[in-house]
């Protein structure tokens, strides 16, 4: 199977695995929404800001402490609140479950996983609970991989775990920072908010009827 372009999905063998980001596809971050509306963020300059080497970045690779990652994350954006009021407003940044979400999931015939750059406090707190690792056949988080998104490191990384060709995995991400970097490594990728987007992607790969 070829790589996807960026004009569209690819053509050719079927694909043998889905991955799925969390935030955005499977989780409302109605949080996060919140969180960027009161501290004054645009979402246009706030991503590429967190997937890039900064606090956000080292904490969802597992390679810092919640205490550090708070009070680097409150010097490092500028937030006129104290490290201990950002951590509880960041718990918050996933407000719920899509609806139907789990239940496209369960719809997909060939192996599904999660990829997502999340951390202990969302995992442990409401991604668990939620039921979302019961959903999935495999689960990459990345504080768990020590890699994060959009490096071509940690797609690279999960393709092997798979010992799947990445041609035959398709991942599906509400940022387009993260889906080039999935098709840097080879991945077939695509755009997507929400199950709606997720699912006629997955119709389109012929994933799905």
């Amino acid at each position: 199977m070829k790589a996807a372009s960026a004009d569209g999905p690819p053509m050719g063998d079927a694909i043998e695995a889905v991955l799925f980001d969390l935030g955005g596809v499977i989780v409302e971050l109605g949080g996060l929404d919140a969180f960027l509306t009161r501290h004054g963020f645009e979402p246009e300059t706030f991503w590429p800001r967190w997937l890039g080497m900064g606090a956000g970045h080292d904490f969802e690779r597992g390679a810092s402490s919640a205490d550090a990652f708070a009070e680097a994350f409150v010097a490092e954006f500028g937030i006129g609140i104290t490290p201990e009021q950002f951590l509880d407003e960041f718990a918050a940044w996933p407000s719920a479950l899509y609806p139907g979400a789990l239940e496209l999931v369960a719809e997909v015939p060939v192996l599904t996983g999660s990829l997502s750059n999340t951390n202990p406090i969302h995992w442990d707190a409401q991604f668990e609970p939620w039921g979302i690792g019961a959903a999935f056949d495999r689960h990459f988080p990345s504080f768990q991989l020590g890699l994060a998104k959009p490096s071509t490191d940690i797609f690279e990384r999960v393709v092997e775990l798979l010992e799947v060709p990445p041609a035959c995995v398709l991942f599906l991400d509400d940022n387009q920072l993260n889906v080039d970097g999935a098709r840097a490594a080879g991945l077939g990728a695509e755009r997507v908010v929400g199950p709606a987007e997720a699912r006629r992607a997955l119709e389109s790969h012929g994933v799905l009827p």
